[in-house]
C-alpha cells in the first residue's frame, strides 16, 4: 500500500511539474514587492532553498508554513543578511505549538536601504534632504498536522513599501503542504508563494501644482495628484522532495531537490545536501540554476551548531551564497527553542 501511495504521489507531482513549466523571460522586471522573494535563514539558504519538505519550526514560516507543525514547543529565530548594494535585511520569527489546535507563528522582515540623498529635476546634485526607504513584511501563520503523514500551513502577510512620502500596502498569502509517506525517509513538499491582489503606490509626492485651465489671471494654482500604475506580486509554485539516505546513531545525510515555477521569470531548479553529526554539527551545500540569461545565483554552502540543555536548544547557523554582479550574500542566524 505504501509503495502504491508513493507511486501515485510521484506521478501527480510530475504531472503538476509539467503543467507548471510555464515560466518565461517576457515578464521579467514587471512585478513589484520583490522583498517577498529575498530569502531568510542560514540553513535553508545554504541548501539553496531546496528543502521545502525539510523546513521545520521558525525557519519554515518563510519556506513552507506546513513545516511549522513539525516543531513541538516554542522557537524564536533572528537572522541578518547583508544583501547587495548595502541593503540590510533583518528577519524575526517565533512559533509555538498549541495542543489539539496546531501551531501558530509570527514573522517580520524589514529591508533597509540606508540613507539616500534626495535629488530632484531642479536639484540634480541633491536637495540636502536624506531619504531612508524601508520595506516590511509582517506575517501570521497557522500550521497543523492532520495525520502522521500530512501537514498543512498558511501564512497571511501585510506588505508595506515606503519611499519618502509615497507608500504601497498590500496583502499576500503562502500555502504549503508536507507529505511523509513513511517510506525510507522520503518526504514531499508543495508551496504556493506570494499569492495576492495587485499593489499601487500613493502619497503626497504625486502632488503637482498647476494652473487651472481657463481660470482668470491671479487664480491660485490647484494641486493635482497623479496615480501610479498598479503592480503584481512575484508569485511562484514550488514542488520539492527530500530523502534521508543515511541515518544511524551518529550520522545523518539528507538530499533535497526542488522545481520552482515563477510567474515573472524563468523557472528554477534547486538542489541541496545536509550532513549532521550527532545532531549537533551540520555541514550544508546547495545549488540553484535557471535557464534565464545572466542569472545571479549559483552555489551555496553553510555550517551549523546545535546545543541542547534539557528541553532548551540553541542553534547558530551561517551560510554563504554566490551572487553574480554584486557582493556574495552571507546569512547569520540564531535560534532558541524551548
Amino acid at each position: 500500500m505504501k509503495i502504491k501511495v508513493l507511486c501515485l504521489t510521484l506521478v501527480a507531482m510530475l504531472l503538476c511539474s509539467a503543467a507548471l513549466y510555464a515560466g518565461g523571460d517576457e515578464r521579467i522586471g514587471t512585478s513589484g514587492a520583490q522583498e517577498l522573494r529575498i530569502p531568510v535563514g542560514s540553513r535553508m539558504s545554504a541548501l539553496a532553498g531546496a528543502g521545502v519538505a525539510e523546513a521545520v519550526g521558525a525557519e519554515a514560516l518563510y519556506w513552507n508554513p506546513a513545516g511549522v507543525a513539525y516543531y513541538d514547543g516554542t522557537e524564536v529565530m533572528f537572522t541578518h543578511l547583508q544583501y547587495f548594494a548595502d541593503i540590510d535585511v533583518n528577519y524575526f520569527a517565533a512559533t509555538t505549538a498549541i495542543e489539539d489546535f496546531g501551531s501558530i507563528g509570527l514573522s517580520a522582515k524589514v529591508v533597509s536601504f540606508g540613507d539616500i540623498e534626495k535629488t530632484t529635476v531642479l536639484a540634480p546634485e541633491g536637495t540636502g534632504e536624506i531619504l531612508s526607504p524601508s520595506y516590511s513584511v509582517i506575517g501570521l501563520t497557522y500550521s497543523r498536522r492532520f495525520t502522521d503523514r500530512v501537514a498543512f500551513g498558511a501564512t497571511g502577510m501585510l506588505v508595506n513599501e515606503r519611499i519618502d512620502q509615497l507608500s504601497a500596502t498590500g496583502v499576500a498569502f503562502d500555502f504549503g503542504f508536507v507529505y511523509d509517506p513513511g517510506w525510507q525517509g522520503l518526504k514531499f513538499g508543495l508551496v504556493v508563494k506570494n499569492y495576492g491582489p495587485q499593489m499601487r503606490f500613493s502619497g503626497s509626492d504625486f502632488d503637482v501644482d498647476n494652473d487651472v485651465p481657463g481660470a482668470e489671471p491671479g487664480t491660485p494654482d490647484r494641486t493635482f495628484r497623479s496615480q501610479s500604475a498598479s503592480f503584481e506580486l512575484p508569485s511562484s509554485v514550488q514542488l520539492g522532495a527530500s530523502w534521508n539516505l543515511l541515518r544511524n546513531e551518529a550520522n545523518s545525510a539528507t538530499i533535497m531537490g526542488l522545481f520552482q515555477s515563477n510567474n515573472f521569470s524563468e523557472d528554477e531548479f534547486r538542489g541541496g545536501i545536509e550532513y549532521a553529526f550527532n545532531d549537533m554539527f551540520f555541514l550544508r551545500g546547495g545549488y540553484v540554476g535557471s535557464t534565464q540569461d545572466d542569472y545571479m545565483y549559483g552555489p551555496s554552502v553553510g555550517a551549523g551548531l546545535k546545543m541542547t540543555w534539557g528541553n532548551t536548544t540553541f542553534v547558530l547557523d551561517y551560510s554563504w551564497m554566490q551572487t553574480e554582479f554584486f557582493d556574495n550574500n552571507q546569512f547569520f542566524t540564531v535560534k532558541f527553542g524551548f
